[in-house]
């Protein structure tokens, strides 16, 4: 985890309203991605959750795709993301998604009943995207075999004490600069 360590301590800060939001290549896109860092992050993605027994990763839009094509790329596993646009399918699944600064609707396609799916973010934070894509995914009958962030922000979060999640670096931001809390992440 060196690279993704490295690249988050030298993350540059800025602020949303009294939000201190870290900006990252895994969350935002910029700076610029380099393939070694997303390798390294499904490598250890790989080594952190049971793959064997998933029918579909699912992501939401936009910052997970990344994650998630990288990783269906090594496992075969195919993804579905969760979109921001209705487009109205038979069986689409609408869920309401409130983040630190934001909210939005969002609509899941392809996921039934029995299916047996991997759920993953780029970044946890308050936990309101992934609560809600949990509750969706439980109302459909899908079954979640993992729940994995790439990044948890340190503190309280919806998924505390509901949902069991990993993640494979945690960190915290404290006087405008990202701080390291556990380089091994939660589960």
């Amino acid at each position: 985890m060196d690279q993704l360590r490295r690249s988050l301590l030298e993350a540059p800060i800025i602020e949303k309203g009294e939000y201190e939001y870290f900006v990252h290549p895994i969350s935002d896109g910029v700076p610029t991605l380099q393939p070694s860092l997303l390798r390294e992050i499904v490598i250890k993605i790989c080594r952190k959750v049971e793959l064997e027994d998933v029918d579909k990763i699912v992501t939401p839009a936009a910052m997970g795709i990344h994650i998630s094509t990288a990783l269906s790329l090594m496992s075969d596993v195919p993804i579905v993301v969760i979109r921001k646009r209705q487009y109205g399918l038979e069986g689409e699944v609408s869920l309401s998604q409130q983040t630190g600064y934001s909210e939005s609707e969002m609509y899941i396609n392809d996921v039934q009943a029995g299916d047996r799916v991997l759920v993953i973010d780029d970044v946890l934070s308050t936990g309101g995207t992934l609560s809600a894509i949990c509750e969706a995914l439980d109302g459909i009958g899908a079954d979640v075999t993992d729940v994995l962030t790439v990044i948890k922000k340190a503190g309280e979060n919806e998924l505390d004490g509901e949902v069991d999640y990993k993640s494979l670096i945690n960190v915290r931001v404290e006087d405008g600069e990202v701080v390291i809390v556990d380089e091994n992440g939660d589960g």
